[in-house]
């Protein structure tokens, strides 16, 4: 039998490798897999405890607070905050920044997360996931935190993952060195590798995204769509279409399998006119993660990792998968913003 290597042995042979490593990524990683193990059981017994459905609350994006949503969000902030390795956490569910106290151990890291992304899909049990984004702080720790610490460029960060709560529960792990799965072995209680340096196909077969959106787009993705619903993929196969509506599940699927997931901005919501993805907590990690395992994210027209947050809660367009698949769709945007160009 092959020898089963935990996520913790992982992180601690990367940590030998990084000259002055002092631990403190090790430990807020065991912190973070301890409440991912805890949110796992709650999901698990969704049904059978008090856990779905709406708690009465809107939180900062204007949304229903689901419970297990509110839960996960709970859990997450008072583990990571005695980790004693964070000075600052940021989560999609609380408007400002969320300083670890005086009255705690604080470090040098800074954490941003989706505690339970596809929570609309919580009652009718489909996956679910948390997201999270790991920085370095880069002001003086002997001063008052500044803004600019937590709203750093996505290329700044040192790891991202996410975790997926499904028919197992699996850790999706990258620290700037290629990308590893671990599964939860409930037998042991450890996330366990099981998909060592996970690599995105160049060339995807699915496209994802809400068709029912189709009459708010612009021209432009109305073109690349089309574009994959009438070509063919490197098979020499027609393109399925795979939409969940969790990013995390169809981000997982098309990791794996090779696709691209497309959300962009529409008319339908006033309020949402760049789109509904969140720069921060969500476009952050997701395209740190598919460019470690070859593929790439954008906004259409910038790297996703390059763009410069204005506010935490900062919406961007996304288009992220297989790398072939990413620079079709921006070939098609800058033909048609060439077009208009000409037309004007």
């Amino acid at each position: 039998m092959p020898q089963q290597v935990t996520v913790t042995e992982h992180i601690m042979l990367h940590q030998k490798r990084i000259p002055g490593a002092t631990g403190q990524f090790s430990r807020l990683l065991n912190e973070l897999v301890m409440s991912a193990k805890i949110i796992a059981r709650e999901v698990t017994k969704a049904g059978l405890v008090d856990v779905l459905g709406f708690t009465g609350e809107i939180n900062v994006q204007g949304e229903e607070v689901k419970k297990l949503d509110e839960y996960a969000n709970r859990i997450l902030i008072h583990r990571l905050s005695r980790s004693g390795v964070l000075c600052a956490m940021a989560s999609e569910e609380n408007a400002d920044i969320i300083e670890v106290p005086d009255s705690l151990p604080r470090g040098d890291y800074i954490m941003i997360f989706d505690p339970l992304d596809g929570s609309s899909n919580i009652d009718v049990n489909v996956n679910i996931g948390t997201i999270f984004s790991i920085f370095r702080r880069n002001s003086d720790p002997e001063e008052p935190l500044l803004a600019g610490d937590v709203l750093q460029k996505g290329a700044e960060q040192v790891a991202a993952g996410y975790v997926l709560y499904g028919t197992s529960t699996m850790l999706v792990l990258t620290t700037g060195d290629g990308v590893h799965g671990f599964t939860l072995d409930p037998s042991v209680g450890e996330f366990l590798l099981s998909h060592p340096n996970i690599q995105i196909p160049e060339q995807g077969k699915i496209y994802s995204v809400n068709e029912g959106n189709y009459k708010y787009w612009s021209p432009s993705m109305r073109k690349a769509l089309n574009y994959f619903k009438s070509n063919r993929n490197a098979l020499k196969k027609p393109y399925s279409l795979r939409y969940i509506g969790s990013l995390v599940a169809d981000f997982h699927r098309n990791l794996l399998y090779g696709g691209v997931f497309m959300y962009p901005p529409d008319v339908r919501d006033p309020k949402k006119p760049t789109g509904k993805l969140r720069l921060t907590c969500e476009c952050n990690p997701m395209a740190f993660i598919v460019e470690q395992a070859g593929g790439m994210a954008t906004d259409g027209v910038n790297r996703i990792l390059d763009i410069e947050p204005d506010h935490l809660h900062q919406r961007v367009p996304f288009y992220c998968g297989s790398r072939n698949d990413v620079l079709k769709i921006q070939e098609i945007f800058e033909e048609e913003a060439k077009a208009s160009a000409k037309k004007a």
